[in-house]
């Protein structure tokens, strides 16, 4: 039980933190553009649930922390649920009261306030990154093995600790965030690296793919077993590192939507997707690396948590910006029973995919195993 309870704070704990900070920073972009438009918001909540604390601001705004820590929202007025997804018809509300509900403004005005939460992600990276390259500066990985995993396809190639790639096939390598990117945009075909070694030039020709002998097909391999150095942190002035922070939240915004698109395509096995445990335990390692490195983590989960909420599935915030665009092309919304079905099917789908992730959490822990040997 003593491993358990330790168990909770290296791993669960930091997630928690982290994920609170992103949720309130993704609500707040709902808040702040919801009362620019004049929709009064009755809660802002942290968690779900019963509420473990709170106050009321004089905007008679509900401000709470609630007992499962695992997301948040802002429930307007007039909305049926904390989704915003249709208004509660069995509220009398007069005239006045009805100006300030959500479903009484236009389409882009509630655009606007959906959209407005994956935005704030998106700018909270930005900012995050600018102000750590500002004063810690950029990290650079040069592209020098550190370390190669035994057994692994860099191990049987003959790849040894010290070598620099400086090539991949004929494409420069400048640092090993542009040797792991070709690597990954190589899977399942063949590779040819120049490695420069004690001074030596060497050509190594690499299948990043297996032969299965009895279907002959070709199964990708997707890791070389390569680890990178120490980062080296190079200082820059305020203005490149502004430029910097938002070139790398690019990066990540494209990188975030070949993988959901590898995942919908079937090109990624569905067993990668991860859920909280994977993402307590990278909170876990990058709290142990110190805060620049949780800094980096939180603008990667943020601008996932920016993307994934783009998806137009109802429920998220994508769903809500398709439902406004329906609305505007067919100059009316759609009925209350078809809006009610379309956000139950949402609620499915997001279920079952967070579902999904937790059982290849399990699996993957071998959470089984381990409560075994707990209790």
């Amino acid at each position: 039980m003593e491993f358990f309870v330790s168990w909770i704070l290296v791993n669960l704990l930091p997630f928690l933190v982290i994920l609170t900070i992103l949720v309130f920073v993704h609500e707040l972009g709902h808040f702040l553009i919801a009362r620019r438009n004049g929709v009064k918001v009755t809660t802002f909540s942290i968690g779900f649930g019963p509420e473990l604390l709170g106050w009321t601001d004089r905007h008679q705004t509900r401000w709470r922390f609630s007992l499962i820590p695992l997301g948040g929202y802002v429930k307007m007025l007039g909305d049926a649920d904390p989704s915003s997804g249709r208004a509660d018809e069995s509220l009398q509300l007069d005239e006045q009261e009805k100006s300030h509900t959500l479903h009484n403004k236009t389409p882009l005005q509630r655009m606007a306030v959906a959209f407005a939460g994956p935005a704030a992600n998106i700018l909270f990276t930005i900012v995050a990154l600018s102000l750590t390259i500002m004063v810690k500066g950029m990290p650079h990985l040069a592209p020098v093995i550190a370390k190669v995993e035994p057994g692994m396809l860099a191990d049987q190639s003959g790849i040894v600790e010290g070598d620099t790639i400086h090539k991949v096939n004929q494409k420069s390598v400048k640092d090993f965030y542009t040797l792991r990117r070709i690597i990954q945009e190589s899977v399942g075909k063949d590779i040819e690296l120049e490695i420069e070694r004690n001074g030596e030039i060497l050509h190594k020709k690499i299948s990043l793919y297996q032969m299965d002998p009895t279907t002959q097909e070709k199964k990708p391999i997707k890791r070389l077993g390569i680890m990178p150095p120490a980062p080296i942190y190079i200082s820059h002035n305020p203005f490149m590192a502004i430029v910097h922070g938002i070139c790398i939240s690019w990066d990540l915004t494209l990188e975030t939507f070949q993988s959901l698109y590898g995942l919908i395509t079937g090109k990624h096995s569905s067993h990668e997707l991860g859920g909280i445990l994977s993402i307590g335990e990278m909170a876990a390692q990058s709290t142990k690396s110190g805060l620049t490195s949780v800094i980096w983590l939180m603008a990667l989960l943020s601008i996932n948590l920016a993307l994934i909420n783009l998806l137009p599935i109802p429920v998220l915030d994508g769903g809500h910006i398709l439902l406004c665009a329906i609305e505007m092309i067919r100059g009316k919304p759609l009925s209350a029973k078809a809006q009610e079905y379309i956000f139950l099917l949402g609620f499915l789908i997001v279920g079952s995919v967070m579902l999904f992730a937790t059982w290849n959490d399990l699996l993957r822990y071998k959470v089984f195993h381990i409560f075994k040997s707990w209790f």
